[in-house]
């Protein structure tokens, strides 16, 4: 029970976290592509590999705090169901370049960053 209560918790804050920066996002850049979307998977990408490799690999933190960073905030945190949405509606919307790019950017960015959390993890180390 213990566990379901940490990823309630880690999820609450990834979630309100997902919430600030979407709409930062939308307040300051264009509206034609969504960039927060974008810009909570790539950060989402990035913290999990530092937790993960890092904090977890090194033996930092315990199990339930693994669990809260992880499957909690960075869940809380990312939105693949929204990515999904989002490019679905702007190949509905017949914006095929955006839709090609949102998959692109987000596979490949989010896929980077995860890499750059894995070595500067390496250089902690």
């Amino acid at each position: 029970m213990q566990n379901y209560i940490v990823v309630f918790l880690g999820a609450g804050i990834g979630g309100i976290l997902r919430y600030w920066m979407t709409g930062y996002a939308s307040k300051i850049l264009p509206e034609n592509f969504p960039y927060g979307t974008l810009s909570v998977n790539v950060l989402g990408s990035f913290l999990i590999g530092m937790f993960m490799f890092y904090l977890n690999d090194n033996e930092l933190i315990s199990l339930e705090v693994r669990i809260l960073l992880t499957t909690g905030f960075c869940g809380g945190l990312t939105t693949f169901s929204t990515f999904s949405f989002e490019t679905i509606n702007l190949l509905r919307d017949k914006e095929f370049f955006f839709a090609g790019m949102n998959i692109l950017a987000n596979i490949l960015l989010t896929l980077l960053a995860l890499f750059m959390s894995y070595k500067i993890s390496k250089l902690l180390s």
